[in-house]
């Protein structure tokens, strides 16, 4: 797969350092103990300026989902289709990503996923997300 590398905020050096190791991470709010996403200076629920960094669990589902045929930004052909959703994590905050290693086509609404690393050529890690079984009732 062929990918436009992201660039480094001053606010996401922690996200991206995480990812070194494949750890997923949020940054959250002390004042309100609420997470979010992007990593930002500032809260948006409370304006907070104190952010920490937490271990987040790395699943979450499918909120919405667009399937590519043609290629994007940095992709090639070899890339189609690929799925681009926004993720609702299990933490609370929706995350903007590719569901990979399954047919793009059968993502959907709803899908549960998980956390999967992308490595990048700086020794960063991209996540990106994988379908996952549901949990039996």
């Amino acid at each position: 797969m062929k990918i436009l590398e992201p660039p480094i905020s001053d606010a996401a050096i922690p996200f991206w350092d995480a990812t070194r190791a494949r750890e997923f991470v949020l940054p959250w709010c002390v004042a309100c103990a609420r997470p979010m996403w992007y990593p930002r200076d500032v809260c948006p629920a409370c304006l907070g300026s104190e952010i920490e960094w937490r271990p987040a669990s790395g699943e979450g589902e499918v909120y919405a989902v667009g399937v590519h045929s043609i290629p994007g930004p940095g992709r090639d052909h070899d890339d189609l289709p690929y799925a681009v959703a926004l993720v609702e994590l299990a933490e609370g905050v929706r995350m903007m990503t590719n569901v990979v290693n399954v047919d793009a086509t059968t993502v959907t609404v709803g899908m549960p996923v998980r956390v999967t690393w992308l490595p990048l050529s700086d020794g960063r890690n991209l996540p990106q997300f994988e379908p996952r079984e549901r949990p039996s009732s």
